[in-house]
């Protein structure tokens, strides 16, 4: 698979412009690109889809584990031409106080992928050149292939750059002139998502690709992309990972619904099922934006119809819904339009009481609780939530402190914090986790059926959550509809 991984020496150096407009640029010329992003960020991958028609994947070696890296990729980037890998941060900038762990230099060497390093050149002359040597010999392990040029202010500026490269013999492979016409928004947590800027982001897109296109060599790209070495090992898959796992134990924390008995997995014959499947429905729409692609597919690969609904504009959960979960995004942009749908919210409430499970991380966290910013939500969790001037963001590692429908007591992961909201009481009487690093606290919830947190986790790393959540839906519609074992 040939493919390419964009870094930069840190943040704002327009790793985004140049890895979604590469991306476009490919796709232009018919060849199918498979996207993925370096890191735990929702934000980037919703721009990389819309660039390629496929779904953004991220590749994260702090939250999936190293060995999980290449697998992933292979997974996302079967039946493709090309791969384009945006980093995070600088290139070698990784998980707080683990070395090279989860920087972009890392994922390049597990995936035996050259480096294109994009350079803010706005400031710079013939220093470039001692910056990009640094980069290029801080780690022999990683191939950096060549450089692009970013904000380059004239063809007078963009000769200097070229004649200092020139020295150090790192290749150019294309100058983007400062001020082009791409506008990306942002605000307190990176971008502003695709979803909810409709017809500017894909306008945005197409610049990005015009950018590239007319500034940098493509055909060298490419040539470079198919230097990648070679990859040894089986892509990831969901069906296959699934089939490995012993079947869950039921949760301890089943809320109401009565004991259904044993259990018969050939009969699941209700009416609103998809094939007899049990129905999870996620969350989407434009306040809801943060999830990963594995997650859909290991909850159909566990067994469930799963079908999306947008909490902004559904006045009902789906036909049959026996599951909810309800990613990350930004409720607090929303809590208006959140708040008036209160036929939604009631029912979220019912499906909840009922027994049924129901996951939330992050916005969902707010969603299930009281109120956020004054304004009611759906009173499942009796906690109050607001905006806060503070930014939590980073890795956490955690284990579960209280059995529930996501995790079996005990379990232990690494995940993701971002945020800049605050819940009151941050904990439950049964907390969700039980932070052991960075610092050591619980938080989060779990209430019958519910479990709901700030911590995001990668399905991938723990597919029995999705074993879980599936077996504990066919085990509330099983008991819901009175099927009798045979």
């Amino acid at each position: 698979m040939p493919r390419l991984v964009i870094a930069a020496p840190s943040s704002g150096s327009g790793k985004t412009t140049v890895a979604t407009g590469l991306m476009a640029a490919f796709a232009g010329r018919g060849l199918a690109v498979s996207p993925h992003k370096v890191g735990p960020d929702y934000i980037d991958p919703g721009y990389h889809a819309l660039a390629t028609g496929r779904a953004g994947r991220n590749l994260d070696a702090y939250m999936c584990g190293p060995e999980l890296v290449a697998p992933l990729f292979a997974h996302g980037a079967r039946g493709c031409d090309l791969a384009v890998v945006e980093g995070v941060m600088g290139l070698f900038d990784g998980a707080s106080g683990q070395g090279e762990l989860a920087s972009t230099a890392h994922v390049a060497k597990l995936l035996r992928a050259p480096v294109v390093l994009v350079v803010d050149a706005s400031s710079q002359a013939r220093s470039v050149a001692a910056l990009v040597h640094g980069f290029a010999s801080f780690d022999p392990e990683v191939r950096l292939a060549g450089v692009i040029l970013n904000k380059v202010s004239s063809d007078r500026h963009e000769a200097i750059l070229r004649e200092a490269l020139d020295e150090s013999g790192v290749p150019v492979f294309g100058a983007l002139r400062r001020g082009g016409e791409v506008v990306t928004p942002s605000r307190h947590l990176g971008l502003v998502p695709v979803a909810e800027r409709g017809a500017e982001a894909v306008a945005a897109v197409a610049a990005m690709a015009e950018l590239v296109r007319v500034g940098c060599d493509l055909d060298a790209l490419h040539a470079v992309a198919r230097g990648a070495g070679p990859l040894d090992c089986a892509a990831w898959d969901a069906a296959e990972v699934l089939g490995s796992l012993p079947q869950p134990a039921p949760s301890r924390n089943r809320g109401s619904a009565p004991d259904p008995g044993p259990q018969t997995p050939d009969r699941l014959d209700g009416p609103d099922r998809k094939g007899g499947k049990p129905r999870v429905a996620v969350a989407g729409g434009a306040a809801f934006t943060f999830s990963y692609a594995e997650h859909s597919e290991l909850l159909a690969a566990a067994g469930a119809d799963v079908v999306s609904f947008d909490p902004l504009r559904d006045e009902q959960l789906p036909d049959g819904t026996q599951a909810l979960v309800i990613g990350g995004g930004f409720p607090e942009m929303y809590a208006s339009e959140l708040s008036a749908n209160e036929p939604l919210r009631k029912a979220v409430g019912e499906l909840a009481r009922s027994g049924a499970p129901v996951v939330a991380e992050c916005a969902g966290l707010l969603y299930l609780a009281r109120s956020l910013d004054g304004r009611p939500m759906c009173g499942v969790l009796d906690i109050d939530a607001r905006m806060s001037e503070r930014l939590t963001l980073g890795y956490r590692d955690a284990v579960a402190v209280s059995d529930s429908v996501l995790a079996a007591n005990g379990t232990r992961v690494r995940g993701h914090e971002f945020h800049r909201t605050v819940v009151e009481p941050g904990a439950g009487a049964s907390p969700a986790w039980g932070i052991t690093r960075p610092g050591r606290r619980v938080e989060g919830f779990v209430q019958g059926g519910v479990h709901a947190s700030y911590l995001h986790v990668h399905w991938a790393a723990v597919p029995q959550a999705a074993r879980r959540i599936v077996a504990q839906a066919t085990e509330v519609a099983r008991a819901t509809e009175g099927v009798t074992p045979s």
